[in-house]
């Protein structure tokens, strides 16, 4: 039976007439300077529910832990990434490729943001042109050595997510939702479109879970109760984790300072993240 190959166990060089090349023939090559082992997406079936901070606690987190880590903002319309971090451009570049900036705890960004001469001018693209320049990111960015790529994708199953899932060598994606009666058609619908380009489903996190009485603890159901158990159970899904609405979050998002958050309430979802 002929090896499977990936961008991690083989070379370009090994996979010449590999069929496993053939079949992955929408993969786009990594830039030759980068060697990245997992490549981890965050999406969401709407906007609104905090999906870039979870991207950026998920990070944080496994940086914590000792793992090289680095963030694609593909979110190319709307992103949210480098303000969190308190990051600002221009990213340097040189014939071998685009440097992207690090954050204080060492985790490697780009973004749209990082490329724009001001950070507050919209990107009016079509979806084509802003496709492409996400697998830029993927192509054309010195990411150098890492343990993880998270992907911070835009909200719905456009053109940007359907370029993820075929140019990059995606391993699974966590789904992010918020507490409201639209979670399980919204949940269901970035698991279908996964199920569709192959990619594994890690599990589902609620955002805006609760919010705790800062007097006595009490979990508050800011925005309705919790039905995200039911949505992932008749999907088969994991739940990865509630995460409470915390003011200190988008205080610190706010002031540039997200690295400083240690958001405990995604540990749960690492276990599912490849090692």
């Amino acid at each position: 039976m002929a090896k499977e190959c990936s961008s991690t166990t083989c070379s370009k060089e090994s996979c010449e007439g590999c069929p496993s090349k053939k079949k992955n023939s929408f993969l786009a090559e990594m830039n030759k300077f980068s060697d990245i082992s997992h490549v981890i997406g965050v999406v969401s079936g709407k906007g609104g529910v905090g999906k870039s901070m979870i991207t950026a606690s998920l990070a944080n987190q496994m940086a914590k832990k000792g793992f090289r880590v680095g963030i694609l903002d593909a979110d190319i319309t709307g992103p949210s990434i480098p303000k969190m971090y308190g990051i600002k451009g221009p990213a340097m570049a040189s014939e071998e490729g685009i440097v992207p900036i690090v954050t204080e705890n060492g985790i490697k960004i780009m973004s749209i943001n990082l490329l724009l001469p001001n950070e507050e001018e919209p990107v009016v693209w079509r979806g084509p042109v802003i496709s492409n320049m996400v697998k830029q990111f993927w192509t054309d960015v010195i990411w150098g050595d890492l343990d993880y790529l998270f992907v911070d994708m835009p909200p719905g199953t456009g053109d940007v997510p359907l370029t993820v899932f075929q140019s990059l060598p995606v391993e699974g994606i966590y789904i992010v939702t918020s507490p409201q009666e639209l979670v399980k058609m919204i949940v269901t619908k970035a698991y279908k479109m996964a199920e569709m380009m192959n990619i594994p489903v890690l599990g589902v996190i609620e955002n805006y879970s609760y919010l705790a009485c800062p007097d006595c603890g009490k979990k508050i159901s800011v925005f309705g109760e919790s039905k995200v158990d039911e949505a992932a159970a008749q999907l088969g899904l994991f739940v990865g984790g509630k995460v409470p609405v915390d003011p200190s979050y988008a205080a610190a998002a706010d002031a540039g300072a997200f690295h400083t958050v240690d958001n405990v309430h995604v540990e749960a979802a690492l276990e599912k993240i490849p090692q």
